[in-house]
Order: C-alpha cells, then structure tokens, then sequence
C-alpha cells in the first residue's frame, strides 16, 4: 500500500489532459478565457501512459480524467483505452462539463467507465448561459440524459454561488426524486484566474445543509464512501442522493487519498499547493521509471497535513491567479 508521511493511503489520481475548456464558467477563468498552453507543453499520450503505469506499479489503482474539457482534447477515447489496459489500474473515471460528450456515451459504456461526473450548475437554460458564458445547455442536457439511458453512474457536480444560482439548489435536488444520480453541492473556491480572491464563504457547506434540510426536513445522514470528499445524504423516497463537498472548508483532508497532475505535467498532492514536481520534465530528460518513482515517492513523503497548510507553502499565496481549468478541475 502506498502511504503518505501522515500515513493517508494514496490510490488514486486525477489526470487532467488538457486547460483548454468550451465553457467560460466565470467562477473558473476570465470571460476572456486564460492562456492556453501550447501543445508540446502539454503531457504527451505517450508520457501519461508512461506516468501512470508507474503509478500503477506504485499502488494507485483509480484514475479520474479531467480537464479543462477532456474532450476538446482530440482522441480522448484512444487514450481511455490505453488507460484501462495499464495493470492495477481499476477505475477509469471521468469529468466532463457535457458538451461535447453526448457522442462517445456508447463507447465509454462499452469501455466499462465507472462513473461520469457531469458540471452543471443550474437548470435554467438563461442561467447557465450567465454562469458558463456559453449557450450550450441542451448539449449538455442531452448528455445527462443518455448517461442514464445508458446506465452510467452519474454524479452532478453544482457550484453553489451567492447570488448566483441559489435558485437551483431545490430543482437539482430533485432530480433525486425519479434518477439514480448523485447531486453534489461544491463550496466555491478561490481558483478563478483573475486574482479576485474570497476572503469570506458566504454558503459553507453547513449553510447549504441548513438550507437543504429547511426544505426537506425528513433528508438524512447516509454512510459516506471511504475516502470521499462530500457528506452525503437521501430524501426518504427519493431514488438518487445528495452529496456536500466542503471544498473550501477543507475538512475532509484527513482521508485524502488523492494525487493531481496537471495538464502540463506538475504533481499536486494537494489542491491548494502550487506544485510540488515537475513529471514532464523527468520525462523529457531521460529519467528511468525507476528515477521517477523515486521523485515521485519523496514528494509524498512531504505532503502537507491539510489545504492550509499547503497553503500556506505556496510561493504564491494568490491562490485566485491560477484557474481550476489548468489546475484539473
């Protein structure tokens, strides 16, 4: 078992292939969009196939795809393939914001994708324009709904923002009442790329609780996966769930289990660190994978406790200055 200097078992990664996204979520980048890496600068198919065999070697035996947009990456389905055929390699996952996603359903159910978490934040059409700054919300409708026809465990990720779209918190929730999905409420965090930090969460996840529960009194506390990241819960009668992920709050950093590789190829083992190693370029200058598990297996050795705490060993304490889009949403 691969443990980190706080003995936090690690097996899991989340890979994101690309900053580029289709979407201008104003809570993830400026309208104006960020600027995009050039493409040598991004991890070849062939280095990700390298890292994550290594990593795979190592113990990590779950992988989430993330971007940016995964799919406005080409051959995304080639590489998730190549990702599913690497030894100990269990779960393929992936997060898409679902407008480009639609096509590939068949295959990522052929290819047996564990679950699909899908961005969606409102279901108000004049809303998701306002908050995405794009008119592509029946695309992405139509994804959500041939995930089900499909049979593809699906978990809504919703960004609760003030003033935003607190309007949507009771519709999403009942999507519950007739779907087998899982309705995650995020606090929003400070990773914006425009440098516009949030000194104050106004909906923590305790407010979004009180919220829920104010309008639906019988909702209840249900066993949360090992590891997991929210606190979930079911309305009696309701065939789906409902999850709360403190992200902002941080408070679910003692079981964190989880590494990140962003798009350029640097390890983050932990969301609010600036970068800990720079995989691409052992790669790019001929280290062995011997060499690379090496550097890799020092890096979690000096993990930090909890998002605060890397937080606080960042270079650069503007945490708003980077985007969730290059960081691996």
């Amino acid at each position: 078992m691969l443990v980190d200097n706080h003995g936090r078992p690690l097996n899991y990664v989340r890979l994101a292939v690309t900053d580029r996204c289709n979407l201008r979520c104003f809570y993830c980048m400026p309208e104006e969009g960020i600027h995009y890496l050039p493409k040598k600068a991004l991890l070849t198919f062939e280095e990700i196939e390298r890292v994550i065999t290594i990593l795979a070697s190592m113990g990590i035996s779950k992988v989430r795809i993330t971007g940016g947009e995964p799919f406005v990456r080409t051959d995304m389905m080639q590489l998730m393939r190549t990702i599913t055929a690497i030894p100990g390699i269990n779960d393929l996952h992936i997060t898409t914001n679902g407008v480009l996603t639609a096509q590939h359903i068949p295959e990522l159910k052929k290819l047996g994708i564990a679950s699909v978490n899908l961005s969606l934040d409102t279901l108000n059409k004049e809303r998701f324009h306002t908050i995405t700054r794009r008119n592509e919300f029946d695309a992405v409708m139509k994804t959500y709904y041939e995930l089900l026809e499909h049979n593809i465990p699906v978990k809504i990720n919703a960004v609760v923002m003030d003033g935003k779209n607190i309007d949507d918190i009771i519709p999403l929730v009942e999507l519950t009442r007739e779907h087998p999905v899982s309705v995650r409420f995020i606090e929003e965090m400070p990773f914006n790329g425009e440098g516009n930090h949030y000194p104050v969460l106004n909906w923590t996840y305790l407010k979004i609780l009180d919220y829920l529960t104010s309008h639906y009194p019988s909702i209840r506390k249900i066993k949360d996966p090992e590891n997991s990241t929210s606190y979930n819960y079911s309305i009696p009668g309701y065939k789906g769930n409902i999850g709360i992920i403190a992200a902002f709050s941080r408070t679910f950093c003692g079981t964190c289990n989880r590494l990140r590789i962003t798009a350029q190829g640097g390890l983050k083992t932990c969301l609010y660190d600036d970068g800990v190693l720079d995989i691409k370029a052992l790669l790019r200058n001929g280290k062995s994978n011997e060499e690379v598990k090496d550097a890799l297996l020092k890096a979690f050795q000096s993990r930090p406790l909890n998002g605060f705490e890397a937080e606080e060993k960042r270079k650069d304490h503007t945490l708003a200055h980077e985007s969730m889009s290059t960081i691996g949403g």
